[in-house]
């Protein structure tokens, strides 16, 4: 079964920036597109970055020229580069994965973003 383990979830102060990294294990076919949605409290999971498998990105207009989404495909590694962050941005973030020949996305556990005013 597909794992994807994040990390890199802190308490930054506002303007601070992290990075978030996932790693995807147990792959038998190559990742199609990965990329992190975002759930606050009491609040629906949104969509934040997404990647293909060819390095192209698309973002959430509350990011855009603040976050950047990469990846490593050798290491199957997706990264969220977060800079100028704001408190609106304090969420849990999860990063998901699609493969070929499966239907859902595999999701990770999520990691904790908290940005202080």
């Amino acid at each position: 079964q597909v794992q994807l383990v994040e990390s890199g979830g802190d308490l930054v102060q506002a303007g601070g920036s992290l990075r978030l990294s996932c790693v995807a294990s147990r792959t038998i076919f190559p990742i199609n597109d990965m990329g992190w949605y975002r759930q606050a409290p009491g609040k629906q999971r949104e969509l934040v970055a997404t990647i293909t498998r060819n390095g192209y990105t698309n973002y959430a207009d509350s990011v855009k020229g603040r976050f950047t989404a990469s990846r490593d495909n050798a290491k199957n590694t997706v990264y969220l580069q977060m800079n100028t962050l704001e408190p609106e941005d304090t969420a849990v973030y999860y990063c998901y994965a699609n493969l070929p020949r499966y239907t859902q996305p595999f999701w990770g556990q999520g990691t904790q973003v908290t940005v202080s005013s």
